[in-house]
């Protein structure tokens, strides 16, 4: 590793954490938490139509008991419903609610922005790795 590698690393981390702190932010001015946005997302973006809360558990780098209770706190909050597979009688399936869609709608939407705003940096900065 050279001094140019470490400046490269350091100002991709810089970079993630500043997209970060600029998600979190905008995701408390819907009331929600970080982990509740992804979980949204991860639900809303999953290729299966059977997400679980082990799909979200994994997705979210988290134990099943505490997806569990995230999942619960969401369906306090009107953003997501259990409804019992069609498949398989043993499991529940987690779909978001209408209210969910338009919230995840507006953010992803202002994510989007923020993405595609970055894009050159991000760009630039993973090109330091050749």
């Amino acid at each position: 590793m050279t001094d140019t590698d470490y400046a490269a690393l350091a100002d991709f981390r810089y970079a993630l954490r500043e997209f970060q702190a600029f998600s979190e932010s905008r995701v408390a001015e819907f009331g929600l938490t970080p982990q509740q946005h992804q979980a949204l997302l991860a639900i809303r973006g999953a290729t299966t139509d059977a997400v679980t809360i082990g799909y979200v558990a994994g997705r979210l780098i988290l134990k099943p008991h505490s997806a569990s209770g995230l999942i619960a706190r969401l369906e306090t909050l009107d953003l997501v419903a259990r409804q019992p597979s069609t498949t398989d009688g043993r499991r529940t399936v987690l779909e978001l609610t209408a209210r969910a869609q338009t919230l995840l709608e507006q953010l992803s939407a202002i994510h989007r922005e923020e993405v595609v705003r970055l894009r050159p940096l991000l760009k630039t900065l993973l090109d330091a790795f050749r």
